[in-house]
């Protein structure tokens, strides 16, 4: 099957949820810098609402009139492309005048509505698989979108349930997605969660996410999904799982010679 034509190697970056200007600029501009090294196709990611917490207490965000806002901020002075998370038709709609690129969280993947609202913006979208799908499920995901237009799209692996709160990563998943023609990401940061696994919210094991990376970059992806922040313990959202901003320019830059090893 004939793939679908994206850039080159993308790179979807940033905090987890939107905090200040001050530190969504930090993260923008040095992600931006690294990205441009290597020569890939940066995006500045952040979510101005967190909608599917674990906790009704959890920290949600920004909300979308000021969080949107804030990011194209940040696009605009950084001189970066910005995505964001929707999840509803109206959310797409009104996030497309403010964002480059559009991305469907997982537990939301299947909702038609939704798919096709982003599509019908025009902007590319980032389509998390849901951890209840297997690979060749997302076919019909790609239908909706191609229907409604979207000309760029990627389909983000973010790992499978396996048994209670743990995720596993099947690497064959890349493969065979790929088979199908769809371009691939691997969402190095979700994967390694635990999902409520503190009870009241989600654990996980961050320094395993360059290394689920690594491999992943040796079967062959099409882009890359990390988050980070300069003192993730910090972070109001999936602290456990994010890179600290001063390792991220080794480790990008070790997964750029895996990539090239196997090209």
């Amino acid at each position: 099957m004939a793939r679908t034509k994206t850039p080159e190697f993308v790179l979807f970056c940033g905090p987890c949820v939107l905090e200040t200007e001050a530190l969504g600029l930090r993260i923008a501009r040095r992600v931006r810098d690294l990205a441009a090294d290597l020569g890939w196709n940066y995006y500045f990611k952040a979510s101005y609402d967190k909608a599917n917490r674990t906790s009704i207490k959890s920290h949600r965000g920004l909300g979308a009139e000021k969080g949107l806002a804030l990011l194209r901020r940040i696009g605009d002075k950084a001189g970066v492309k910005v995505i964001t998370d929707v999840h509803s038709p109206e959310e797409a709609r009104l996030a497309a005048r403010f964002v480059d690129a559009l991305q469907i969280p997982a537990f939301l993947c299947r909702q038609t509505d939704l798919v096709v609202a982003a599509a019908e913006t025009g902007l590319p979208v980032n389509v998390k698989k849901g951890q209840f799908l297997a690979p060749l499920d997302v076919n019909p995901i790609a239908a909706k979108l191609k229907q409604a237009g979207c000309k760029t799209y990627w389909m983000c692996e973010r790992g499978t349930t396996f048994g209670y709160n743990n995720l596993v990563v099947d690497m064959r998943s890349f493969v065979w997605m790929r088979e199908q023609g769809h371009p691939v990401v691997f969402d190095a940061t979700h994967s390694v969660q635990r999902p409520g696994g503190l009870g009241n919210a989600t654990g996980g094991d961050g320094p395993l996410a360059p290394v689920l990376a690594r491999a992943a970059m040796a079967v062959g992806i099409d882009g890359l999904f990390l988050e980070t922040h300069p003192d993730p313990d910090k972070s109001p959202s999936d602290g456990p799982n994010m890179i600290p901003l001063a390792q991220l320019p080794r480790i990008l830059r070790q997964l750029a010679k895996v990539r090239d090893a196997v090209r």
